[in-house]
């Protein structure tokens, strides 16, 4: 009697209740298959994290008890799909039954779903025990509402979950939200947090990869890895984030800078999201940190918000719009990203920025990915669909339950508003503000036209007259089209003009 059990590459929780019994009937099985390093092109750090993080658990499961089989990139015999190889090994270990957790990507849950149907052993999908709502609360929560906001979803969250909030149930402080006061630019004071992750070698690993010619880009850094690997590991990257970010986090997390690649982020999101931590414990964590007086509450609420809020959230939007949202394209934009996409190569220093370090680390923030990579891209009319292979391959963080709504709905507004009230765009103006990146660039953050004008200006313009129709109405956008109006239609001309110059040579830029 043996019922095998599937662990994908983002269900690593050692804690699940699957292993709190040793049974020599089970048996586990990871594997690391070709059908999963290639339906889209991936960094080679989120492989290679993905992959050692696989192994870590498949050797701690071991040596807890646990019976599991292991299939390598390299092994003999490992097929290129995930039902093939349950196939062979269900064959060979003659498995009584199947079993596997949810999966949090649509694409898997249906094929794990339809092999499932098909088996003719009992086959059961359990719960990954990791989220604190199912795939359908939020589409139950706003069933009888006109239209999704995140607001009052996260404010049910918070009261749900009796998170920062008074013995009455009021929020604590007197408000459900912080957000005015975590805006500020950041000058260098105070300085960036030590950046105190594991170091790995895994230049081993990384050679067997590369010879069975699994294709990927960005830098592998495989001799100074500097992910967490494992549960341990990521809690005690969660105590260094309390201990030397948290505090500063919630006035600098808008921030933008050449000078600091984490500023004051926790950089928790893919032990998160491959689920070596819990939601819970990290949020317990950052609140118990603000009883103690640890850090204002401003910032334990800005980033409860983006746990118990945005990450709960954007997962209902995922699952309630599956699986027609990938093919989002409000705006009819089909421009192909430019090639220093893959390169870093822009003359614009916020780009180059941005995409550079993503090209390094397998990581930008928030504010880096939405209102400077994907605030350009939306200007300058990208190909949404492809702007989400990048993201979704890059990202070292990037599941497709997490970044599609992300990158399709909240960047690229190409569904047309059903997550964010507005477009997420913004001129030069904007960029100058909140970072450091205008100062000594090719382009000038002031200039609207002429040779040396930042792009983003031009872009911005053109891009709210060309959606007029589409979003002059939109009363949070109100302002952009007043001035827009008043301008003489000169102006408009040249900005115009300027714009498809722009859009002409993007390669160049």
């Amino acid at each position: 009697m043996t019922r095998l059990r599937l662990l994908l590459g983002d269900q690593l929780n050692p804690r699940h209740a699957w292993f709190d019994t040793v049974s020599s009937d089970v048996l586990y099985v990871l594997m690391e298959v070709r059908q999963e390093t290639d339906y889209v092109l991936h960094h080679a750090q989120k492989i290679l994290a993905i992959f050692a993080a696989m192994r870590r658990l498949a050797q701690q499961l071991r040596e807890a008890g646990h019976r599991v089989a292991y299939l390598c990139i390299d092994d003999a015999g490992n097929q290129a799909s995930l039902t093939a190889n349950l196939d062979r090994l269900i064959a060979q270990h003659s498995a009584t039954a199947f079993e596997y957790q949810a999966p949090d990507e649509w694409r898997l849950d249906r094929q794990l779903a339809d092999y499932a149907a098909q088996l003719s052993l009992p086959a059961r999908c359990v719960d990954s025990a990791h989220f604190l709502t199912t795939r359908h609360d939020v589409a139950d929560f706003f069933a009888a509402r006109k239209r999704w906001t995140m607001e009052p979803f996260y404010r049910h969250m918070r009261q749900r979950h009796g998170v920062l909030l008074e013995p009455d149930g009021a929020p604590l402080g007197g408000r459900w939200n912080f957000d005015a006061e975590n805006r500020k630019p950041w000058r260098g004071e105070p300085p960036e947090p030590p950046d105190l992750r594991p170091r790995h070698d895994h230049r081993a690993l990384w050679a067997r990869i590369q010879a069975t010619g699994v294709k990927s880009f960005g830098e592998p850094s495989a001799a100074a890895f500097r992910w967490p690997i494992d549960r341990a590991e990521a809690l005690a990257q969660l105590d260094a984030f309390v201990q030397h970010a948290l505090p500063h986090f919630g006035t600098y997390q808008d921030a933008l800078s050449h000078h600091a690649t984490r500023l004051f982020h926790s950089l928790l999101s893919f032990a998160l999201n491959v689920k070596m931590l819990d939601p819970s414990e990290v949020i317990a964590r950052v609140t118990a940190a603000g009883r103690a007086g640890w850090a204002p509450l401003a910032a334990v609420e800005g980033f409860v918000r983006q746990i118990l809020g945005w990450r709960e959230y954007v997962r209902g939007v995922y699952w309630a719009r599956m699986p027609g949202y990938p093919a989002s394209n409000a705006f009819d934009h089909h421009r192909p990203l430019p090639e220093w996409f893959w390169t870093g190569g822009t003359q614009m220093a916020c780009l180059r920025s941005a995409i550079g370090q993503s090209l390094a680390h397998a990581h930008a923030h928030h504010i880096q990915r939405l209102m400077v990579i994907g605030n350009f891209a939306l200007l300058a009319g990208l190909d949404p669909q492809a702007l989400h292979r990048w993201y979704l391959g890059i990202y070292i963080d990037a599941f497709e339950w997490v970044e599609l709504p992300n990158t399709v709905g909240m960047s690229q507004f190409a569904d047309g508003g059903l997550l964010a009230t507005k477009p997420y765009a913004g001129s030069a103006n904007y960029l100058h503000k909140m970072g450091d990146h205008c100062t000594g660039c090719t382009y000038r953050h002031a200039q609207r036209s002429g040779p040396r004008a930042c792009p983003f200006n031009a872009l911005y313009w053109d891009f709210l007259d060309r959606h007029r129709e589409r979003l002059g109405a939109n009363p949070r956008l109100a302002m952009p089209y007043r001035l827009l109006a008043r301008m003489a239609p000169a102006t408009r001309h040249a900005l115009q003009q300027q714009a498809e110059a722009i859009l002409a040579r993007l390669d160049s830029l």
